[in-house]
């Protein structure tokens, strides 16, 4: 060591013991060590061993990070036991304890007997109406996300097929209709019925699909791929990770996490009554349109027409009034909410507690208001000249990946700002990831909306055999900026590689 900083000895119980400065006091902190195990040993509170951390064992549960939970009947509950890869059938009024299993309880895709079949991380399960399952021949359809895949089960037998998916991911350039089981979908987390199909929340590349299961194909419902908060005709909406789809029969419920917001789908048309964007999040009630949420993942519809919502990273069930258009919290202090299950039986909630391994029944309280923290992740506004400005963002493959350009360009690139009028020329969707735009100063300071993708794969030196990983990179950027002649004439962002300092 060349230099000498200040060494301070802190006892256990956080008093500070002694400080030492410069060089020559090896043999003073070796006496005060000493000391101290002395009076640590004497006291109980010297603990010999290993220095590595262990934590203590989970608590035992038959769940492993379980998903998502459906009311099959009255009598029936079924729950997506995510990390163990199978689902368990249970009582609503016992969920914690297994009365059928479905699924080998190992990572995989196959198809076969409720023992043989295995799923791969299975979050939403929808239970056909009965009619459209006697003409397909299977009961429920499953969101088997890490496959890529939408599952059929018959519930008498627990036989699995699958119905959607061909077991690779969705990537850019890849059909979004057509056969259902020759078109690739994208981590489906959610799926519900909603007219006339299933719909399903496809978290992967931030749309919502559709899935007739009569005549088996497969098309986009709502969404661009965009990754964001955009309201407007479905086609043109953005979603961010969209991870639970619900429907009171006449409006479709999204919850998008990544947005920590309530979307709602009506007829054509998007809209957000409660949510701000990719960078807004916190635990706020009141006015819907000032609340806030943070990462919710689950969600269901209560007879009233209110909407409850297991609000993940707040730990919390909120409830949602649209007659009211206001927002409460009706349960707190719960370990990763991931699902709510309405039992009306006995009228109270079920929630999915991912993080706990366990499913905790709650009763459906009036609600507290909470006014907690209001969070923004945000980065320093830079400044801009007005007139000409480059757009350059930086994709570098990983190491050991390579472009994916199998099906066209691996890259895509969109810009559009706030306020209207901010950028007269440049504005759209381009695959190239430099673009030059026309900056007009009608405001002192906006806002830069950039969305970039790029995709990669495995590089397996051209070996035919091999079987590639690929990937989807993509970021979704709100820049603000502040109009100065003497600003900056390129906004350079990093999507992979690159130098980081350089965003």
């Amino acid at each position: 060591v060349r230099a000498w900083p200040t060494l301070v000895l802190i006892d256990p119980l956080g008093s500070v013991v002694a400080q030492f400065s410069g060089e020559g006091h090896a043999h003073a902190i070796d006496a005060t060590i000493a000391e101290l195990v002395k009076v640590h040993e004497a006291a109980g509170t010297l603990i010999r061993g290993a220095d590595v951390f262990i934590a203590p064992p989970p608590p035992r549960s038959i769940y492993r990070q379980p998903g998502k939970a459906t009311l099959i009947d009255q009598a029936t509950l079924l729950v997506s036991d995510s990390a163990n890869h199978r689902l368990v059938i249970t009582d609503p009024a016992n969920p914690n304890a297994i009365v059928r299993t479905i699924g080998a309880g190992s990572r995989g895709l196959r198809d076969g007997s409720a023992t043989e079949a295995q799923f791969n991380e299975p979050y939403g399960v929808l239970r056909l109406p009965d009619e459209i399952a006697t003409q397909v021949g299977y009961d429920l359809v499953v969101a088997d996300s890490v496959n890529h895949a939408l599952r059929g089960v018959v519930l008498a037998t627990g036989a699995v097929t699958t119905v959607a998916g061909t077991g690779e991911q969705w990537m850019q350039g890849d059909a979004s209709h057509g056969d259902a089981r020759t078109t690739r979908l994208s981590t489906p987390w959610d799926v519900a019925w909603y007219d006339g199909r299933v719909v399903v929340a496809m978290a992967g590349e931030h749309r919502i699909w559709s899935f007739d299961p009569v005549a088996s194909t497969v098309e986009v419902f709502a969404g661009t791929t965009n990754e964001g908060l955009v309201d407007g005709a479905r086609d043109q909406a953005w979603f961010a990770q969209p991870s639970a789809v619900v429907s009171d029969g006449e409006v479709l419920w999204v919850v998008d996490s990544e947005t920590s917001a309530i979307r709602r789908i009506e007829g054509d048309s998007v809209s957000s009554p409660i949510g701000h964007g990719l960078f807004d999040f916190g635990h706020v009630d009141g006015a819907a349109s000032e609340a806030l949420l943070q990462h919710p993942l689950g969600a269901a519809v209560l007879p009233d027409g209110s909407l409850v919502i297991a609000d993940s990273y707040n730990g919390a069930v909120r409830r949602y009034d649209p007659s009211t258009e206001t927002v409460t919290t009706i349960a707190r202090d719960l370990r990763e909410p991931s699902d709510v299950v309405y039992l009306p039986e006995s009228a109270t909630l079920l929630v999915v507690e991912s993080a706990a391994g366990a499913l905790t029944a709650i009763p459906i309280a009036a609600g507290e208001r909470v006014e907690s923290e209001r969070l923004r992740t945000s980065r320093p506004a830079i400044t801009v000249a007005p007139g000409a400005v480059t757009i350059e963002v930086i994709f570098e493959p990983p190491p050991g990946e390579k472009r994916d350009d199998r099906y066209g360009p691996s890259t895509q690139l969109v810009v559009s700002a706030s306020p209207a009028g901010l950028i007269s020329a440049g504005a759209g969707t381009t695959s190239d990831l430099v673009r030059e735009i026309q900056v007009e100063a009608v405001a002192a300071e906006g806002v830069l909306h950039v969305a970039a993708k790029g995709a990669s794969c495995d590089d397996t030196g051209g070996d035919p055999d091999a079987h590639a990983a690929c990937h989807i990179h993509q970021q979704d950027w709100g820049v603000p900026i502040v109009i100065d002649p003497a600003g900056d004439r390129v906004v350079r962002l990093v999507l992979s590689g690159g130098d980081p300092a350089s965003q």
